[in-house]
C-alpha cells in the first residue's frame, strides 16, 4: 500500500508538471535557480580583476567543498534540464490551444527577446557544456585546465586568461552573453508572473527588473574577456 501511495504521488507531481500551471511554476523556480547561480558565478569570476592570489583563493575554496560542489552541479543541470523541458510544454500547450494562426501575425507585439527566447536559451546551452569543458572538466580547445600556481592550487587566473586571450574564445563568449542578456531581459521579469507574484502596484518595478539584470550580467561578465584581450588583465601571463 504505501508504494502505491508514494506512485500515486508521483503521478500527481508529474500531471501537475505538465499542466500550464505547473510548467509555470516549474518555469519560474527553476529561473530563480539558475538566476541565482548567474550572477553568484559572474560574482566570483570578476576577482579576476583582483589577481590571481583572489581567484585562485576562491577557485580552491569550491574545490574544497569536493561532494557538495558536484551535487549543486548536478543540482543546476537538472534545474537546467526542467526548465528548457518546461519552456518546451509550455510552447506546445499554448499551440495547441491556439491551433489557428491569427491572419496577422502578433511578433509586432513581440519583444525581441520574447520571441527568441528558445533560441537563445539552446545557444546558451550549448556555449555552458563548452564552457565546463574548456574551464571544468578539460577536453576544449584550447584545454588549460592542467596548470597549477605556486602554492599547487588549480592556476584558474592563468587558465581564464590563456583562454580569453584567444579572440575566437573570447568572441564566442561575448556572443554568448548577448544571448543570455536576452534571454534575461525577458525572462526574469516573466517569472514574476510564472510564479503568480504580479500585481498592479509593483508591475512598472518588476517590469524593470529584467532588463537591469540583462544590463547587470552582460556588462560584468563581457568586461572580463574584454580587459584581458586589451591587455588591462593578464599582460604578463604566456605559457601555451
Amino acid at each position: 500500500m504505501p508504494s502505491l501511495k508514494k506512485g500515486s504521488s508521483m503521478s500527481w507531481l508529474v500531471n501537475f508538471a505538465k499542466s500550464t500551471i505547473g510548467a509555470k511554476v516549474v518555469m519560474g523556480v527553476t529561473g530563480v535557480m539558475l538566476i541565482g547561480f548567474v550572477i553568484m558565478h559572474m560574482v566570483g569570476n570578476l576577482q579576476i580583476f583582483i589577481g590571481a592570489e583572489a581567484l585562485n583563493a576562491y577557485g580552491k575554496m569550491l574545490h574544497d567543498l569536493g561532494g557538495l560542489l558536484w551535487a549543486a552541479r548536478f543540482g543546476l543541470i537538472g534545474a537546467v534540464v526542467l526548465h528548457i523541458l518546461s519552456g518546451l510544454r509550455l510552447a506546445s500547450l499554448n499551440k495547441a490551444a491556439r491551433p489557428v494562426r491569427y491572419v496577422h501575425e502578433t511578433t509586432v507585439q513581440a519583444s525581441f527577446a520574447s520571441r527568441y527566447m528558445k533560441l537563445s536559451g539552446l545557444v546558451v546551452l550549448a556555449f555552458i557544456v563548452y564552457h565546463l569543458l574548456h574551464f571544468t572538466v578539460g577536453g576544449a580547445v584550447p584545454d588549460d585546465t592542467h596548470w597549477v600556481d605556486p602554492q599547487g592550487r588549480k592556476d584558474i587566473y592563468k587558465m581564464v586568461v590563456l583562454g580569453f586571450q584567444q579572440p575566437a574564445v573570447s568572441l564566442s563568449y561575448i556572443v554568448a552573453m548577448i544571448l543570455l542578456g536576452l534571454h534575461l531581459n525577458h525572462g526574469a521579469s516573466s517569472l514574476f508572473k510564472s510564479l503568480g507574484l504580479r500585481n498592479s502596484k509593483y508591475n512598472n518595478m518588476l517590469d524593470k527588473v529584467g532588463p537591469a539584470l540583462a544590463i547587470f550580467v552582460v556588462l560584468g561578465n563581457c568586461s572580463m574577456p574584454i580587459a584581458i584581450l586589451t591587455g588591462i588583465v593578464g599582460a604578463d601571463v604566456g605559457g601555451h
